[in-house]
Formats: structure tokens, C-alpha cells, sequence
């Protein structure tokens, strides 16, 4: 089911910094945001609907400072587009329930996928496992 929300309700739901990479497709500098050293178990939902997105499970340290994953929890959960801002070609992924950015991925990752979801700790919310 899509969750659409006009920009008000966003700006009002969300912190200036979760709106800002949401809903404007920023990002945070790296080695700052709140999850990219976490490393309990868990799972990581969207900030804007609370979709599951990752596990802990698939979480590895990458090196970029960002959050990395090897395959979301549900492949229908996320939603890749053609991203050529900032002079590159990249794969951006979004929440495909709310449009929420989440980041981009990367075809440098660890098996099985190969794959490196690296996504903005601005754009999760952390559910640890009790």
C-alpha cells in the first residue's frame, strides 16, 4: 500500500535533518550518522512509514561511513531509479512504499549478493531485537 503525504506532513512528522535526506534526496557526511557503527541485532525500518527494510543480519562494515547491506528484507520493500546528480551515474534506492531516499547501491559488496545497499542512518529507525 503506498503512503502518500503532502510535504507539510513530512516537514512535520520528520527532523529537519530526516527531512532533508528523505524527502530532498540528501545525504549525511560520512562516519556521522547514527547507525553506521552499529552492530546490534535488529532491524532497520524506514523513517518516513516504519516499512522493515534491512536486518541486522545483512548489515557489514563496508568502510564508507555509511550503513551497508547486502540485500534488503524484502526485495519489494525498496526501489531502485537512475540517479545523475553530482556528475555520476548512480542507483539510488528509495522506499518504495513512501518514496522515502534512502541511499544508493553498489555492485561492490560481500557474497552472496554482491551488493552494497549503503543507506543514510537519517533515513532508519533502529528496532533492536529484545
Amino acid at each position: 500500500m503506498k503512503i502518500i503525504k503532502s510535504d507539510a506532513q513530512w516537514q512535520q512528522e520528520l527532523t529537519p535533518e530526516e527531512y532533508y535526506v528523505a524527502r530532498q534526496k540528501g545525504t549525511e557526511r560520512a562516519f556521522t550518522g547514527r547507525y553506521w557503527d552499529t552492530f546490534s541485532a535488529g532491524i532497520y525500518r524506514c523513517v518516513g512509514c516504519g516499512t522493515p527494510l534491512f536486518s541486522s543480519d545483512t548489515k557489514f562494515d563496508a568502510g564508507c561511513g555509511w550503513p551497508s547491506y547486502f540485500e534488503p528484507i524484502n526485495p519489494e520493500h525498496v526501489r531502485e531509479e537512475r540517479d545523475t546528480s553530482h556528475g555520476m551515474v548512480r542507483t539510488e534506492i528509495l522506499c518504495n512504499i513512501c518514496d522515502s531516499h534512502l541511499g544508493h547501491i553498489f555492485p561492490d559488496g560481500p557474497p552472496p549478493t554482491g551488493l552494497r545497499y549503503c543507506i543514510n542512518s537519517l533515513s532508519l529507525r533502529f528496532e533492536p531485537t529484545e
